[in-house]
């Protein structure tokens, strides 16, 4: 089989390997969908020097966003079979760790842990092995770029969206309107809040609006602060979700943060700076970080997604085959697209 490798300062190479063989607890997928992700572009596609610590990356087939369909079962698997529709947690802990027991492999500190397409394998090839207790099932209410987008994207900003308690209660600024922004207003309006969203780069917002987010404000726009404020009444915003890792934006949320509001970073790299005492302390706000989401984040979110009749795969704008994966990277490392995947048909 045909597999994606990212040897950094944005080259692509393909390279062929022999199909693997399940092992004990182990499944054998056939990719129908591998999403892209900013971490990629970020940590392994653009730099020469490709992390350290859980983004280390090893060399290994790309793609930590994979949804496929399971072409073999190896001995030991007891909950999932042949022919079943399965995410893949992209991270295989150590299993025994107190994260890990909780299903949040992503904060495994245990010598075993390895992430889908960072330390292990990835879903850019026709076949991938993943070990089961990190499936989920993919509902046939949802398409299989659905599932590729529960595996991080949206999962991400759903796990941001539950740390601030998003409800019909509130009014949410959203900075930044990529991929996981999107992913975030979408799931905060079918949550019942009203979405304000901040970006500045064109078609991502014609994207946003085609998606039915229509309150968007440019941050370069003259008093863009005031204009937003006004969306709330000039009382601030009870959530306030950064996904952009832009240190204005950080600062941003917490300046238009209601008191006793919520502010979730999500948005990776970056700095901030701000003064404590009037922006976060005097205001009694609560500051979240929020990395990826847990396994069963991943499971619950897959069922509101069939009950909200919600579909993340309507944020890819640009769909490409295997083949074609040095184009994908090239466009998706632009910032001017929605989510680029790569799919089986």
């Amino acid at each position: 089989m045909t597999g994606v490798v990212l040897p950094g300062n944005r080259q692509l190479e393909f390279r062929e390997y022999p199909i693997p063989e399940p092992g004990h607890g182990q499944v054998l997928i056939r990719m129908k969908a591998s999403s892209l992700c900013g971490s990629d572009l970020r940590a392994i596609y653009r730099p020469t020097e490709q992390g350290s610590g859980p983004e280390a990356y090893r060399g290994v087939i790309a793609g930590h966003e994979p949804c496929g369909i399971i072409e073999q079962v190896g001995p030991g698997t007891h909950r999932f079979h042949e022919g079943d529709r399965v995410i893949v947690y992209h991270i295989c802990g150590c299993g025994q760790c107190q994260a890990c027991r909780g299903g949040w492999m992503i904060s495994c500190e245990g010598e075993g842990r390895a992430a889908h397409g960072w330390q292990r394998d990835g879903g850019h090839a026709e076949f991938m092995l993943a070990d089961e207790r990190t499936l989920v099932a993919l509902p046939d209410e949802l398409t299989y770029l659905d599932g590729a987008m529960v595996a991080c994207g949206i999962g991400t900003a759903y796990a941001a969206s539950l740390r601030a308690n998003v409800s019909g209660r509130d009014v949410v600024l959203i900075t930044g309107l990529g991929p996981v922004g999107v992913g975030a207003a979408l799931l905060c309006k079918a949550m019942g809040a009203r979405v304000v969203g901040v970006e500045a780069i064109p078609e991502r917002i014609e994207l946003a609006r085609k998606l039915g987010i229509m309150d968007i404000v440019s941050p370069t726009d003259q008093d863009a602060v005031t204009t937003l404020r006004a969306y709330t009444g000039g009382h601030g915003f009870e959530v306030a979700i950064d996904c952009s890792g832009n240190a204005n934006a950080r600062h941003m949320c917490l300046e238009l943060a209601r008191e006793w509001g919520r502010v979730v970073y999500v948005g990776e790299g970056g700095t901030v700076s701000f003064e404590p005492s009037p922006l976060l302390i005097h205001k009694q706000l609560s500051l979240y970080g929020s990395w990826v989401c847990s396994l069963p984040q991943m499971e619950e979110l897959v069922e509101k997604l069939v009950r909200w009749q919600l579909h993340p795969e309507v944020m890819v704008t640009h769909r490409f085959p295997l083949a074609q994966a040095r184009e994908a990277y090239e466009l998706f490392d632009s910032g001017k697209t929605g989510k680029v995947a790569i799919v089986w048909e």
